[in-house]
């Protein structure tokens, strides 16, 4: 079998709700929903560190946020403005062009450092911060752009896969990276407060009537009219993905592509948007009527991401993948499917999921060891950890003692009712279970908390 291309694409900022095939009541998603017809959803699928740029360290290297140097995101108007990704660090991109695919990235980075200098042989970055008109580096260029921003990046990807496809001895590897469905950075409303607008019509239009069921009403103090408006704009942007989506998937079928490319869709981190009362990621803020204060977090729903694979004739049409997955898992698995490996000192935490996705039944752990470790001047300096079974969640807060959680995930899979302090003996037994777990797996990555 000749070694697939594969097309990476990854949205910024999408829950794991936030695409019809989920069944969310609200979500228009029609190509998002072929390709998960046609491949497999991966539905226990996880971030590393929920925040944009230390998940997609994470993801890129297959080591954990504090192995990377990137804990938390970066950006430019603060103290970490200079942090970037080190290039003395393996990435499967780098090692995909050194086996001789074509490779190109297209779209938000967010790492400092160029992406050509981690395994791209062309690089496009920019395309985000405002949902039109963005700004785009390309070489030591940057260029002011006109258009919507998802649009914009979906025709660079298009002319990437025009030019190099007729290549049928080379595959090509595609990172496309939306920027959306994340807000701008700034364009606000006119209160001040953050939108994802301007849109097209062919994306607003499907949202801007529509009064959205959401997922928590009864939260105490919900604000529940700032909470549709947010609801609203954020589904039209990731409508703008999906209509995107559909359009390069459309090149691929007329170039008689997608029998020999692995697809890959999936967001960098997670999103909330009045679950658990908060709006954001792991950086979360309370959406309150009396409250707009920070709300760190390590929510499932900041955590797992959506994710699917679309493989004709190696991932089951149709197929659901619910072993617990993760972004550190890509390393070694497009390492295999691109027929090569990585050095022995290059060994990563992450597993080759490869054997699932073709839907062998294998042993597999089931366990998570996640990270969030803020910057001291990001909110309030956080420091989190948890360890997660399929039916047990700790998370605890090095930082800030006494803000400890405990989930009994199979009868509380919306965490709602936090046990750290029950003195149910069976509880404070799985509390000491997974507070080892959690310290051993932090000793074998040498996690600076420890000391």
């Amino acid at each position: 079998m000749r070694r697939p291309n594969i097309l990476f694409i990854m949205a910024d900022d999408q829950g794991p709700w936030a695409y019809g095939a989920t069944g969310d009541p609200n979500a228009r998603t029609p190509n998002l929903d072929r390709l998960a017809n046609d491949g497999a959803r991966l539905t226990n699928y996880f971030c590393m560190s929920p925040v944009c740029s230390a998940a997609r360290a994470c993801l890129l290297t297959g080591l954990y946020s504090t192995q990377t140097g990137i804990p938390d995101y970066i950006s430019p108007q603060q103290p970490e403005s200079d942090v970037a990704l080190d290039p003395g660090l393996a990435t499967w991109p780098r090692h995909l062009m050194e086996a001789g695919y074509t490779t190109a990235h297209i779209g938000k980075w967010h790492l400092g450092s160029p992406a050509t200098r981690h395994g791209y042989a062309e690089s496009f970055e920019g395309f985000q911060n405002v949902s039109k008109d963005p700004s785009v580096r390309m070489g030591q260029q940057s260029q002011q752009l006109t258009g919507y921003t998802t649009d914009l990046a979906t025709d660079f990807a298009i002319d990437f896969v025009q030019r190099t496809h007729s290549n049928k001895q080379t595959p090509f590897l595609l990172s496309l990276h939306y920027f959306a469905p994340h807000a701008n950075t700034f364009d606000r409303t006119d209160d001040g407060d953050r939108t994802w607008l301007p849109l097209s019509d062919e994306d607003w239009n499907h949202y801007k009537d529509l009064d959205p069921v959401i997922p928590n009403p009864q939260f105490p103090d919900l604000d529940i009219p700032r909470l549709k408006r947010m609801t609203r704009e954020y589904l039209a942007s990731v409508h703008s993905v999906d209509r995107n989506v559909g359009r390069l998937l459309s090149v691929l079928r007329k170039l008689g592509l997608v029998e020999n490319t692995l697809i890959i869709f999936t967001s960098d981190n997670g999103y909330n948007l009045g679950h658990n009362g908060i709006w954001h990621k792991g950086n979360g803020w309370w959406i309150l009527t009396n409250n707009r204060g920070d709300r760190p977090n390590l929510y499932d729903n900041s955590l797992r991401v959506p994710c699917i694979v679309c493989w004709p004739g190696v991932v089951g049409a149709g197929s659901v993948v619910a072993d617990t997955l993760s972004h550190l898992d890509w390393f070694s698995t497009l390492l295999d499917v691109a027929g090569t490996s990585a050095p022995s000192e290059t060994a990563r935490p992450g597993k080759n999921m490869l054997p699932l996705l073709r839907g062998e039944q294998i042993a597999w752990d089931d366990d998570l060891f996640a990270q969030y470790s803020m910057w001291k001047w990001h909110q309030d300096g956080s420091k989190l950890r948890t360890f997660r079974t399929p039916q047990w969640k700790l998370i605890r807060n090095f930082r800030h003692g006494g803000r400890d959680e405990l989930y009994h995930l199979t009868e509380d899979p919306n965490e709602n009712r936090n046990l750290i302090d029950s003195q149910n003996p069976r509880v404070q037994k799985m509390r000491r279970e997974l507070d080892e777990k959690m310290l051993t797996q932090m000793r074998l990555i040498d996690d600076p908390e420890l000391n």
